[in-house]
């Protein structure tokens, strides 16, 4: 019995809450929760349709979970085995009284019975371990398969998902609500079947043993399970409601770290520290308000247990006193059946309550898991490229924000062509670049690469033809060299060098202690703008793509340093498709091909001769770029 007390009160002390929420808090007011985060449902849900998507998953694991409910069924019954042979002794001492220890006959009767207690005892462990081995591991393998589908399924999504999903959200579907899951395919199978077991095996056996102390044994043992259900169905409300903010608390968090060089620099610590407050407030008198109602579990479980102990001495007594039962041991034996009795039937309400969160995480998982991506390679074999490009009369609106970036785009570009775009700001240059890498699909018109329309081009083929360097260089918190080789897993050190030099960021990278195994901080923060840009530029130069993407991606270098790169670039791309999207008339000058974007529409287009003689904003920028004035 102490045994599956501490079993059931750690897995208790392992689920959030349920005992302790050390780790919940709530969003401050005013802060901006996502808007795909569903409202804390206020009673149990209908049919546990959504934990359907499990089934694959019980499947898969079907052969070590039958083992496992064996096992748990053994356990159980060895542990029935104990009460009997306890009124046994009883019994011994009764018939031969204080002196039993000196009789040769007696003392062979109680090392016998305690033989076979400790033996039982000591089965019912082993085969309690085993349980725990194979039932709870299947849990595990079912978390690790889980998260696994929910990343998978991440990558799979569109750039629009994740502008409507905020990162800490996401984070917390794939950490925290696969955790609460993971209850519901462990504990929750392996204590469920060992209740049933007892059930079945323990209250038959009580009645045909003592009818009249069975029925007072077991009249309180409804009243705890309702109670315990209750407490549960409360406990469920609240830690949903923690479960739902934890999202908003993994984005607060996320943003003030990802976002402390911006929160310095505008000196605003107090009002993030007064939120953060306000945060811990929230989340202290939330978790108040749910140790109240955890307070209550214990406390009724020990009255309702001294009721129904009470109920077989008073009982028992009476019938022992009136001959109907024949020894004491009888009243001892009931004692024992009771207490075994009692955490099943509290599990009970417990197991629903487990079986309610995992409902509300899997729903939540479901959310994401039914969104179709709105990228879909249609393409069965691997696509040869070559690098042509043409648009035909693209219109394309962001889904999102609604804003119509290109409207009626039309250019074609050769195999080792250079094609450089400038245009002001949201004339739609960077959107280009997107619909190139099928980071979304046009409103209308086409886009062929090799003449083929690009949704028939294989999506791994077409990526991996191209060698992308965003506006916002984006770089992971590894070192230089890993962060190069990115573009190129096989890379060498020579070939990491020698892409390093070409983006002339080698000289820079020698000069940290640690050279190219020096760590960046998150987002490459460990450099300046101008570094992060030139080590994008040499983890794309690695790939030896065919199709070059260049998002402005000069824009925080010197201008020496700008002629440096463009003159490498030149020599890097002789044989590949280069599309180059600045805001500097430098960037183009050697172009084969430039268009001037305006609103999303071509406005001029040409090369650097052609379009220096006639008027228009390509001139104008060229000479006020060329009189030193920044546009």
């Amino acid at each position: 019995m102490n045994g599956a007390k501490i079993a059931i009160d750690s897995e208790f002390r392992h689920t959030p809450g349920v005992y302790e929420i050390s780790n919940a808090a709530f969003a401050p007011k005013g802060y901006l929760c996502p808007a795909v985060i569903p409202a804390a449902p206020s009673h149990a849900p209908g049919p546990m349709k959504a934990l359907r998507h499990l089934n694959k998953y019980f499947r898969k694991y079907w052969f070590k979970l039958l083992v496992g409910i064996i096992i748990t069924i053994i356990a159980r019954v060895f542990q029935l085995v104990m009460p009997s042979y306890v009124k046994n002794i009883v019994e011994v001492v009764e018939q031969y009284g204080a002196g039993a220890l000196a009789l040769p006959e007696a003392r062979a009767q109680l090392l016998e019975y305690i033989a076979i207690i400790i033996g039982a005892a000591l089965l019912s462990g082993f085969f309690t371990f085993l349980m725990r081995q194979t039932i709870i591991n299947v849990s595990r393998y079912i978390e690790y398969d889980l998260k696994n589908e929910v990343f998978d399924h991440y990558q799979l999504l569109s750039l629009n998902f994740y502008k409507n999903n905020r990162t800490g959200d996401l984070m917390n579907r794939i950490s925290e609500d696969v955790s609460q899951v993971r209850m519901y395919a462990g504990p929750a199978i392996m204590y469920g079947i060992q209740t049933l077991t007892l059930f079945v095996c323990l209250i038959p056996l009580m009645f045909i043993k003592a009818p009249t102390i069975a029925f007072y044994a077991l009249v309180p043992l409804p009243v705890l399970s309702v109670l315990i259900y209750w407490i549960s169905r409360v406990i469920h409300q609240r830690s949903t409601r923690v479960q739902v903010f934890l999202s908003t608390l993994s984005t607060f968090a996320q943003e003030s770290f990802s976002g402390i060089s911006v929160i310095k620099a505008y000196a605003i610590e107090p009002r993030i520290s007064s939120e953060a407050e306000a945060l811990a407030l929230e989340g202290k008198e939330k978790s108040m308000d749910l140790a109240k109602v955890n307070a209550w579990f214990f406390p009724l479980m020990i009255l309702l247990i001294g009721v129904s102990n009470i109920f077989v001495i008073y009982v028992g007594g009476v019938q022992y006193f009136r001959g109907e039962i024949d020894t004491l041991g009888t009243i001892l034996e009931f004692i024992i059946y009771v207490n075994m009795l009692t955490w099943p039937v509290a599990i009970v309400g417990w197991l629903t309550s487990i079986v309610q969160r995992a409902e509300a995480s899997q729903r939540r998982i479901n959310e994401f898991l039914e969104q179709e991506p709105e990228i879909v390679n249609s393409a069965e074999a691997p696509t040869p490229i070559s690098g042509k490009i043409e648009f035909r009369n693209v219109h394309f609106t962001y889904p999102d924000t609604g804003i119509k970036a290109i409207k009626n785009l039309s250019f074609t570009i050769d195999p080792g062509q250079t094609l450089t775009i400038l245009g002001k700001t949201g004339s739609g240059k960077s959107t280009i670049l997107e619909l190139i890498a099928r980071l979304y699909d046009v409103e209308s018109g086409e886009i062929l690469i090799d003449g083929v329309p690009i949704g028939e081009v294989h999506l791994d083929s077409l990526r991996q033809a191209i060698g992308a360097v965003p506006q916002d260089a984006f770089l992971f918190s590894d070192t230089i060299e890993n962060n190069i080789r990115f573009g190129k897993a096989d890379a060498t050190q020579q070939e990491i060098e020698t892409a390093a030099r070409m983006a002339v960021v080698h000289d820079n990278i020698q000069g940290f202690a640690k050279g190219y195994q020096t760590i960046l901080g998150e987002r490459g923060i460990t450099l300046s703008g101008g570094q992060k840009q030139r080590v994008s530029i040499a983890r794309a130069l690695i790939k030896d793509p065919v199709i070059y993407l260049f998002d402005d991606c000069l824009s925080a270098v010197d201008t020496e340093t700008e002629e440096a790169i463009l003159s490498n670039l030149k020599k890097a791309s002789r044989d590949k498709t280069t599309i180059i999207v600045s805001h500097r008339v430098s960037s183009a000058i050697h172009a084969d091909k430039i268009l001037v974007l305006e609103d999303g529409r071509i406005i001029q287009s040409g090369t650097h001769e052609e379009l220096l003689a006639a008027p228009g904003y390509y001139k104008e920028l060229y000479i006020n770029q060329l009189s030193g004035k920044e546009n």
